[in-house]
């Protein structure tokens, strides 16, 4: 009779190969990474010694790049040797005693340097190691202004007066607006909520992702009972960094003062009837088309710190129209505190 098990001892054996593997992958990477900075290091301080000649910076190149190809082959163009200058005067600001992160790729870092503010950079490069972002995920947030989202959310960067304001937590979690280009719904025709819902399930670890840090997916259309009448809540996420509930409703239209009303009644009840001890109070998301100022101001998210209202871009803009975005987003988000 064939068993089609392996012994614990095989696959004990086949864990240790495939860490090792892994360990010896980040250790080559983490070398090469600190040899290409090394190399624009040494490239920059050559031709600040030659500054005074002309043409010594295209020279010093075109030399360097025949030489280095002779003896370690492909991998050393003129442009390849141009990103090792890039990237030395890109990061020549790390710390002494502090070394780049050897869980970032080469790849990694090329995305990086075109990111003009030091501040943004270095957060991209801090969530890219914690969260384990691939390329692709790091690419594509720096592309739809991840860190400027969130810092648009973020009570502290509002007021421009010397008064400190208090700062949510949950804030730290929270985009604004949300970019789902990747539910690819239609553009110039109506869809349903229900289509959206579906949608969002489909592609729900993309979803998962653009909500933000330590969301995890608990129910769809969550039925809640009172004594009086059903409810469902659209989606029910739970936040494991935050510990509380997440709901999102989702509205394929503009914000309405009942769209409000009604997640807040939703996040009371569902604190009512299915927060557990130890969990924070649950948190509400209203996802729409469209935000609104006056509502903002006037309805019960002015000064509710459970409650938040998020534009969704159903597309992927362009970098001008994402900022500009942003920026109408934080006008909503004064209204909001009476900032």
């Amino acid at each position: 009779m064939e068993i089609n098990r392996q012994p614990n001892y095989i696959s004990e054996i086949k864990l240790i190969l495939s860490q090792a593997r892994s360990k010896a992958y980040t250790a080559i990477n983490a070398a090469m990474v600190e040899a290409y900075w090394q190399i624009g290091k040494r490239i920059v301080e050559e031709e600040q010694n030659g500054a005074d000649r002309a043409g010594y910076g295209d020279t010093i190149l075109k030399v360097l790049s025949e030489e280095l190809a002779l003896e370690f082959g492909k991998g050393f163009s003129q442009t390849s040797l141009k990103n090792f200058k890039k990237f030395y005067l890109t990061f020549r600001e790390v710390p002494k005693g502090q070394t780049l992160s050897a869980q970032l790729s080469w790849s990694h870092y090329e995305r990086l340097m075109r990111v003009p503010d030091i501040q943004a950079r270095s957060w991209y490069i801090a969530e890219a190691v914690t969260q384990n972002w691939s390329v692709r995920v790091l690419d594509r947030n720096i592309s739809t202004l991840y860190y400027q989202r969130l810092l648009s959310s973020q009570k502290k960067e509002l007021s421009n007066d010397s008064e400190v304001h208090e700062t949510n937590p949950t804030d730290e979690f929270i985009k604004n607006p949300a970019v789902l280009e990747f539910l690819k719904l239609p553009v110039n025709k109506s869809y349903t909520e229900q289509e959206f819902e579906q949608a969002l399930i489909d592609n729900l670890q993309q979803f998962l992702l653009e909500l933000g840090k330590g969301f995890s997916f608990v129910a769809r259309q969550k039925h809640i009972r009172t004594d009086t009448a059903d409810f469902y809540i659209d989606l029910v996420f739970y936040n494991y960094i935050l510990k509380c509930f997440v709901i999102l409703e989702l509205k394929t239209n503009k914000i309405t003062h009942q769209d409000i009303g009604q997640l807040d009644m939703y996040v009371r009840m569902y604190d009512d009837l299915e927060r557990t001890e130890g969990d924070n109070p649950t948190v509400g998301i209203l996802l729409c088309t469209e935000t609104d100022s006056t509502i903002a101001r006037y309805s019960v998210l002015h000064e509710n710190k459970q409650l938040f209202a998020n534009k969704y871009l159903a597309y992927l803009p362009t970098e001008a129209e994402l900022a500009a975005e942003i920026e109408r987003e934080k006008l909503v988000i004064k209204q909001q505190l009476g900032l």
